[in-house]
C-alpha cells in the first residue's frame, strides 16, 4: 500500500480527505468537525495542527492508518511515514485488542460511537488512556465505506 502524502501547504493539507471526515461526521451526528463556515482547505490546515487527536485508517483487511494530525503523531511518537504504514491494531497492546475490536464493530454496525475510553500505546511503549473519543465510519459521496476516523481531546499518560 502507498501511504498518503504528508499534509502540507502544497497539497492543501489533504483537504479532500478532511472533506470526507467532515461529510461523514455530519451524516452520522448532524455535527461538523469544525466551524461549518470553514472551507475544506481551511479546515484541513486547522485540523492538522489542532490540539486534539485526529486519525483514520483505511479499508484493508488489516486496516492501516492513512491520516494522523500532529497531536496524534506526537502521542504515538511516530513520523507521518511510520504512522501511515502502521496497522491501526498496533495502536493498542495485545491485552486491549478485544476492547478495541468491540469498539470498531460497534462503529461498523451503528456508524459511529461517542464516549469511548481505552488504552493505547506509542512507538516506544509509552501508554496513554484516551477519553471521550468519537469514532465514525467514513462514507464517500456515493455512500461507499472508506474506513474509520477517531477524534479525542482528552488523554492521560499512564
Amino acid at each position: 500500500m502507498t501511504s498518503m502524502t504528508h499534509p502540507a501547504e502544497d497539497n492543501q493539507f489533504l483537504a479532500g480527505h478532511i472533506a470526507l471526515f467532515r461529510r461523514s461526521l455530519l451524516h452520522w451526528t448532524g455535527r461538523d468537525l469544525v466551524n461549518p463556515r470553514m472551507t475544506n482547505v481551511e479546515a484541513a490546515r486547522y485540523l492538522f495542527s489542532a490540539s486534539f487527536a485526529l486519525l483514520s485508517h483505511d479499508t484493508q483487511p488489516d486496516p492501516v492508518f492513512n491520516y494522523a494530525n500532529q497531536t496524534a503523531l506526537s502521542l504515538f511518537a511516530m513520523s507521518w511515514e511510520e504512522m501511515t504504514s502502521c496497522p491501526s491494531r498496533l495502536s493498542a497492546e495485545w491485552d486491549n485488542q478485544a476492547d478495541r475490536a468491540r469498539l470498531l464493530q460497534e462503529v461498523t454496525e451503528n456508524g459511529y460511537s461517542e464516549g469511548y475510553r481505552g488504552i493505547r500505546i506509542g512507538k516506544h511503549g509509552r501508554r496513554f488512556e484516551i477519553e471521550e473519543a468519537v469514532v465514525w465510519n467514513l462514507l464517500d459521496e456515493r455512500g461507499v465505506y472508506r474506513g474509520q476516523v477517531a477524534s479525542f481531546r482528552h488523554w492521560k499518560w499512564l
